[in-house]
């Protein structure tokens, strides 16, 4: 079993690094075409037939690009096309959603306090709602609402609102943020799959049979693209969140990653203004800093805290732990490692509420969550999370000591 839990670890990290691998690949390529469209010199009359062209310089070289419109004298038979980081970024994702937030739903999909589901359920809930939100995504672009690129912007910006908004209320914070941007990546990386690529193979095809391609193709695949150039940095700030509780483990949560998407937008809104050499937009980073100040006032806003009660009434069996020669010794280990953050109002810096609503602040707490404190802290080092107060094997020994002496007797 052992063996096991370690390939299992080890196979989660492997799918995270090529995940990260992958994306750098898909934003990079991304980021770099987009800044090359926007600042080719179109003002010149090539005698190719070139739309545009760029003089750029890199690792020692000189590179002379050219754009083509419709496609040279001769199409080129080693076209490489700019599509496999894409789906390879989306393939490792939904990989790792599995692994992390599927197979482990009860630490960190569903959360109890938030909605009270069954694990099944809330799988169900995550799958369909990338199903359903790259389907409507998809629909309105076809609809007339694709010939008004602001209007549609601004509808699908409402509709992540209202994701956002959804999502809280059904997942634990942590899960809710990287959902957003699992719905968000999914429907950039469908955008390539589904519409860009196949009407580029249109286009393409039109052209090695000398047909005259219809102009539409090149429209609808342009609007998903920027589409996806807008969306690129939300969609990392989310993915980058669930290591930031003020930012997803806050009673504002919703609003902070709706607003995460405007930032995207006044960010990337500068470097396209940049690259089309039409000035430098500095009201954009006012925006932007203005919006992340914003951000951050959201996240200490009042939290719901669990109470801790004064008095704590112990079952007999809570009681005889209590009572323990060695209770003094845990109730030393147990304050010192995991008060700070199992807390009323925790001190811990990040968290904000005691986690699962546990308090652990007076000898009558310790004794009554004993099995917890054994199976999480004794019998297994899943607590503290990543060892963060520092307990000793010895201390983790002694837990494990206290909870099978009062048990060996039972059964």
């Amino acid at each position: 079993m052992y063996d096991f839990i370690v390939l299992a670890d080890w196979l989660e990290f492997a799918v995270r690094w090529l995940h990260v691998i992958t994306a750098i690949a898909w934003i990079g390529s991304s980021f770099y075409f987009i800044a090359l469209d926007l600042g080719l010199h179109r003002d010149r009359n090539l005698a190719s037939g070139a739309d545009g062209e760029e003089w750029q310089v890199h690792g020692g070289g000189f590179y002379h690009i050219q754009k083509y419109l419709v496609a040279p004298e001769t199409m080129p038979d080693d076209l490489v096309w700019f599509k496999w980081e894409s789906y390879a970024t989306w393939l490792s994702g939904f990989a790792l959603l599995w692994l992390v937030y599927y197979l482990g739903a009860d630490l960190y999909l569903v959360d109890p306090n938030v909605l009270d589901i069954p694990v099944w359920q809330a799988v169900a809930i995550s799958l369909a709602s990338l199903a359903v939100g790259w389907l409507l995504y998809d629909t309105l672009c076809k609809s007339p609402l694709g010939e008004s690129p602001t209007t549609l912007m601004v509808l699908l910006y409402l509709i992540l609102v209202g994701l956002a908004f959804f999502y809280t209320h059904v997942f634990s914070g942590r899960a809710a943020l990287l959902h957003l941007g699992a719905i968000t990546a999914t429907i950039m990386s469908a955008n390539v799959f589904m519409v860009i690529i196949p009407n580029q193979k249109i286009v393409v095809a039109d052209l090695i049979a000398g047909r005259t391609p219809d102009p539409k193709f090149g429209k609808i695949a342009k609007l998903r693209s920027t589409h996806n150039n807008y969306l690129t940095l939300p969609v990392i700030f989310m993915m980058l969140s669930n290591h930031y509780p003020l930012a997803f483990a806050t009673a504002n949560n919703w609003i902070i990653a709706s607003l995460v998407f405007l930032m995207g937008v006044t960010i990337r809104h500068w470097f396209n203004t940049r690259h089309a050499r039409k000035g430098s937009p500095t009201w954009t980073w006012i925006a932007t800093v203005l919006l992340f100040l914003i951000i951050a006032w959201l996240s200490t806003a009042p939290l719901f805290r669990a109470e801790a009660d004064a008095e704590v009434r112990l079952t007999p069996a809570a009681q005889r732990f209590a009572d323990a020669a060695d209770f003094a010794e845990v109730e030393s280990i147990v304050m010192g490692r995991c008060s700070m953050c199992h807390a009323s109002e925790p001190y811990y810096e990040g968290i904000h509420w005691a986690p699962k609503g546990v308090i652990l602040e007076t000898p009558g707490h310790i004794a009554a969550y004993a099995r917890e404190i054994y199976l999480q802290a004794g019998a297994s080092h899943a607590m503290p999370p990543a060892n963060a107060s520092f307990i000793e094997p010895e201390e983790r020994a002694a837990i494990v000591a206290w909870y099978r002496g009062v048990t060996r007797g039972d059964g």
